[in-house]
Order: C-alpha cells, then structure tokens, then sequence
C-alpha cells in the first residue's frame, strides 16, 4: 500500500514538471521549488495539530499567505518568503538559502500549490511514503541529462551494497563529505532503523535524529535538496541546527572524527583550492589551504578526499569510497598516498565497478574499504581483497540499469560482519599480499585478472548499442584525463618543488 501510495504521488507530481518544462522549467529547477512548498506546508501542518504545535515559520511567511494570494501578488509574496526564510538560521536557512522562485506563471504556481501539494497531508504521511516519494523525483532528476544533476547522485543499487558490507549500528557517528542529495546519509539511517529499530533506545533515536547522521555539500542547490531528504525522512528537525552543511569539506581539518564515512565525491580531476600537505609543496591553484593532516600536496580532487576522508576517521573506524581509476595508479602524489593508506590504514577490500551505471559518462570507477588503526611499525594492510565486477560486465542506464541482486555476490564474499579470515578466493573474488602490492610499479592498484570475453572471438560480440556505449564511456574518460593534464601545464607553480624531496 505504502508503495503504491508513493508512486501514485510521484506521478502526480512528475506530470506536472512535464507541464512546467515548456516554461523553461528544469527537471533539478522543479525539484527545488517542490522543496520550498513542502517545506512550507509541512510547517503549516504542524503549526495546526492539536498535540504539541510548532510554530516553525513566522506567519507573515507562512503557507497560508500563499493560499490567501492571486494573481500577481502570488508571486510577490512568494519571493518575499523566499527571501525571509533564506535569513534564517539552521535547517530553515539551508533549505531556503539563496532561494529563488523558478516558476513564473502564477497561474501554474497557484495550481501546484493548491491542486498538488495543499490537498496531500504531508505530516500524517508516513516518512517512508513521503521520503521514498521525494527521493524518487531526485533520482528522476538525475537521470535529466541537462540538469547536470546525476553528477550529485550514487546508484541506488551501489549505495545499498555499500551500507550492507559496512553495517551501520545506532552507536555509529556516519558522515558523507561530499554527500549530494543525500542518498549514503539515508541508506545508512534505514539501515539502521531496519535492523535495530525495535531495539533503540529514546536515546540512541535521538542522537540518530539531531546530529549522529551528517554530511558536508558545496553547492548550495544540492545541500538543500539533501537537507529536505533528510527531513521527510525524519532526521533533523525544520526549527534545529542543520544536519547538512554547506562548503567544502576540503578547505579544513575535520572539527570532529567520526566512525564511519560513506561517500562518492565528485568526478573531475582538478580542485578549485590550493593544498599544501607535509611535504611543504603547495598545488597550484586559486586560494591557499594548509592541511597539516595530509599526507602529499596534489590538485587531484580525488587524491584530496582520499586523504580527508583518512583524516575523518577515528580509531578503528571505517570507510567505503567510491573512487575513479586514477586514484589507483597516478604517480607523484597518488604515489604516496597510496603507499600510506596501505602502511598506516588496513586497505582491505575493493571493488572494481563496471561502465554505465552512473549518470556522467565515461567513469571508470572503484569502492575502496579501509579502517584507521593506530600507529605501529608494522603495515596494518596484510592483504586487499579485489573483487573483478568490472571484466565482463555490461549495464546501460536505460536498458539493463544495475540493480541491488547483481551486487549480491560481491557482498556475499565480502561476509559483512565475519572475520575476514574466513574469507574464499573465487573466479573474481582474489587476495593480494601487502609485500605483493608494494612490489608493484608505483604501488599501482589497477589490478585485473580476468580475460575480456568480447576479445576471445567473434562468437562473443557484444550488441552494437553496448559497444558503441563503452567506446563513447571511454573517451570522455580519456578527455577528461586530457582536460586534466591540460590544467596542469597551464598553471603557473608557486614553489619549485626539489625532485629529491
């Protein structure tokens, strides 16, 4: 019942972007505005119950002022209550910071507000109705390919197997550095609900609902969408501290450790930041950060979140990445890195994914496990286990899109929550000696096994679509390495660095 009920109010929603679409309305733009107004009538619905109202947004502001309005002065009041709440503090300020109204017709306006969002009930709605409903239209927004908004967002299906081999409890502190729309963040709360929810105490729910659960976004658009997700599903409060934040997550130390991290920062090479590491180097880039806590100084944004997601971390706590190829076998920098996470972190299992699964094209991408562990002399890495889910593998978005059961095998292996001893080579499933992964050019972790069946004969072609799919995945994986390289040799370094050093 619950999912029909979800489905039926995301179609009655989503015909209503088609509508809005020939006024230049984007799929992501649309998913704002439906931000704001459920916001708003959430916050109407509280004010009224009879139990405990809440009095969240000042009535000047509120959604009956919009109910009240026509015409023109619809539209007026609109942005005058855009522009109030986005002056507040807490969750009420990110939700409506820098908020902006997209639908001109005030018509189309009138019509969403009163046919579509005032009619439902939002806060008798379940959380998972509601939740499952919003985050149906996020990912429907992801996959409008002008939006540019699948760069913010993890397949579910991965998300999924990710929160199932970390085993997220109520005693976690779970952060997303990079968090998007929100997707680990939530993944991780009903994980948790779902496997210890009748065993929570009043105290463990609160800490889950107002602060154990947080993430880090840049851009202000997404950091609102993720703070509403997390909000119709029950975590937070409209009127409390917000749970997401908005900046980068790069440009400091983290204030806090915490003991889990899940996460899949943006795609693209170069940093809009300056970082200087130990090694006293500075990368050439616009505004200087000195990060005493990293390991090497680099542009590469990946290599960045490898090392603060390293520093994130308390003792013995954990991490799942997802992570491109160049994170396994860049030099210089990548070097480095790669050398420490193995020495000072247990680097204990990776992933490699297969093309088509995520909305930007051509990543070549990976999930890499570790765990911090105090210091020592000896390597705490004894051996990484590499799962080939990669080699003979094909997923389009459209037509064969991934789906949780095709991960399935990898968790098993896996054996989340097992000692990892008991652990059992398979075709794909093999183990690397620390001695074997140090002994390898650069450290490189690019590492494959498997032959490609679509090499061994003609008998194994792939369809056409698939074919002309990865050759398409591939050079703008390729371009995007050049555009990098060209980055590179069109900054201008502010040290010479000793080659020696």
């Amino acid at each position: 019942m619950t999912t029909v009920y979800s489905r039926r109010l995301v179609q009655k929603l989503w015909n209503y972007c088609d509508v809005l679409r020939d006024d230049g309305v984007s799929t992501i733009d649309y998913v704002e505005q439906l931000t704001y107004l459920l916001f708003l009538k959430m916050a109407d619905e509280r004010a009224r119950r009879t139990l405990k109202p809440e009095h969240i947004v000042p009535d000047e502001l509120s959604w009956q002022t919009l109910l009240d309005a026509e015409g023109d002065a619809l539209e007026v009041q609109y942005r005058h209550i855009l522009t109030g709440l986005g002056k507040e503090d807490g969750t009420l300020g990110i939700i409506f910071r820098k908020a902006q109204n997209k639908i001109q017709d005030p018509a189309k306006l009138k019509r969403l507000i009163v046919d579509l969002i005032d009619k439902e009930s939002w806060s008798a709605t379940g959380v998972d109705v509601k939740g499952d409903a919003y985050e149906e239209l996020l990912t429907k927004g992801a996959e409008d390919a002008k939006s540019g908004a699948g760069q913010y967002f993890t397949p579910r299906a991965l998300t999924a197997a990710m929160v199932d081999c970390t085993l997220p409890t109520p005693d976690d502190t779970i952060t997303d550095p990079a968090c998007g729309t929100g997707g680990f963040l939530l993944a991780a709360y009903e994980h948790i609900q779902r496997h210890h929810g009748a065993a929570l105490t009043p105290d463990q729910r609160r800490r889950l609902a107002h602060g154990a659960i947080t993430g880090t976004e840049l851009v202000d658009g997404t950091a609102r969408l993720a703070a509403m997700n997390m909000l119709l599903h029950g975590i937070g409060a409209p009127n409390g501290p917000s749970l997401i934040k908005v900046g980068d997550a790069l440009g400091k130390e983290p204030a806090r450790r915490v003991s889990l991290v899940l996460a899949n920062p943006p795609f693209g090479r170069s940093s809009s930041i300056r970082v200087v590491g130990e090694d006293g180097r500075s990368s050439r880039e616009e505004r200087e950060i000195e990060r005493g806590d990293f390991w090497a100084t680099t542009a590469n944004k990946q290599l960045n979140f490898v090392q603060h997601i390293a520093s994130l971390l308390e003792i013995d706590g954990r991490a799942a990445v997802v992570l491109p190829d160049n994170v396994l076998f860049e030099s210089g920098a990548g070097e480095t890195i790669r050398r420490r996470l193995l020495k000072q972190y247990d680097l204990h299992t990776m992933l490699r994914l297969p093309t088509g699964i995520f909305y930007a094209g051509g990543v070549k991408a990976n999930v890499l496990f570790f765990e911090r562990k105090r210091a020592r002399e000896e390597p705490w890495t004894q051996k990484l286990w590499v799962y080939d889910f990669r080699t003979n593998q094909h997923f389009t978005l459209k037509q064969n899109p991934l789906r949780r059961d095709h991960l399935q095998d990898f968790v098993d292996c896996y054996l989340p929550g097992k000692d990892r001893a008991e652990r059992v080579e398979t075709e794909r499933f093999r183990t690397f000696s620390y001695e074997e992964l140090i002994a390898r050019d650069k450290v490189n972790l690019d590492i494959t096994w498997l032959k490609d069946a679509s090499l061994e004969g003609a008998d194994s072609l792939l369809p056409p679509e698939i074919i002309a799919q990865e050759i398409v995945d591939d050079l703008q994986a390729a371009l995007v390495e050049f555009a990098a390289i060209a980055d590179a040799l069109n900054a201008k370094p502010s040290t010479l660095a000793d080659p020696g050093q």
